[in-house]
């Protein structure tokens, strides 16, 4: 029985899912635009598309998921709806780890100015890897997502079709093992790309850092933009790490199954899922004014006077 905590956690989780469609559409529309109109891809622009696209796909799903729990609970424990509704949410939630870890593997290739043999080949040779990332997390992604297919159909068929009691032991103990084998799988896809977003990250806040440290040291005492510069990108990436940590925590307790159904633990964990891509999508528009432009032409096109001439 859902409680109204629950309840009230599941709308929220429906209202920030809706808000993060709205910049996350801003991001991938400018994305796009900037390529049609340069009429080359990118890697910038092709990792942002595969985020947003990706992650709209994703808060689409998970609204379509919270009006089926909340509103056709019946309907949305039959087999194929709930073997469905969670294999393509196990993908989306993979492609938007994976993605975003690329993200930061990007920004740290780019922007950390360290002069490691390795990393300065990554640097040149990062347009071309770009691409052969991008689909190797579709297929990780992919790949991982499908043993959900057969688990949740073991656990349905075990759980709500009447068997002997002389098999019950037997279907449980191959169902626990079944579902180890696939929690292990999934741990281990996802602790890789999470892996690479926090060493990324924590490099490039590194190199940030002790660049901002050599410029006060050769500073004359004037107010440095450089420097600002650095101290804003250094809060943009501390902000993206904090929210992708938070999203990888919220990911693995569902993924664990620690909560209750309609527990209001389990409610708050969906909303702070809900929440992070939201959080992450206004980060990116705050940081980068090619995604700060295209809400500020739409609405000065928006808000301009109609001019009429008279005669």
């Amino acid at each position: 029985m859902m409680t109204s905590f629950a309840l009230f956690f599941l709308s929220i989780a429906i209202i920030e899912s809706m808000a993060g469609l709205l910049g996350t559409g801003i991001i991938l529309a400018a994305s796009l635009l900037s390529c049609i109109r340069s009429k080359t891809w990118s890697p910038y622009d092709l990792i942002m598309i595969s985020i947003s696209s990706s992650r709209i796909t994703l808060q689409c799903w998970i609204i379509l998921d919270l009006f089926l729990t909340i509103f056709y609970e019946p309907c949305y424990y039959e087999e194929n709806i709930f073997v469905v509704i969670k294999t393509v949410y196990m993908f989306l939630n993979y492609s938007s780890l994976w993605f975003g870890a690329w993200l930061s593997v990007f920004y740290c290739i780019k922007v950390a100015t360290f002069t490691h043999s390795f990393f300065i080949w990554l640097k040149q040779r990062i347009a071309r890897l770009v691409p052969w990332m991008l689909l190797t997390s579709w297929l990780c992604s992919f790949t991982t997502a499908i043993p959900f297919v057969w688990d949740d159909y073991s656990v349905h068929r075990n759980f709500t079709t009447p068997q002997p009691m002389t098999n019950t032991s037997a279907l449980r103990t191959t169902w626990k093992d079944s579902l180890g084998l696939v929690i292990l799988l999934c741990n281990a896809s996802t602790a890789l790309p999470f892996t690479l977003s926090v060493v990324s990250s924590v490099l490039l806040i590194r190199s940030l850092w002790i660049h901002r440290r050599r410029m006060q040291n050769n500073a004359s005492g004037f107010r440095d933009p450089r420097a600002e510069a650095h101290i804003s990108a250094i809060k943009s990436v501390c902000s993206l790490l904090i929210l992708y940590v938070a999203y990888f925590i919220g990911f693995t307790f569902l993924l664990y199954n620690i909560f209750l159904r309609f527990s209001i633990s389990k409610s708050i964990c969906i909303a702070v899922l809900a929440a992070c891509p939201t959080g992450h999508s206004i980060v990116l528009i705050w940081c980068n004014p090619k995604f700060r432009e295209l809400p500020a032409r739409i609405w000065h096109h928006t808000n301009c006077p109609v001019r009429t001439r008279y005669t």
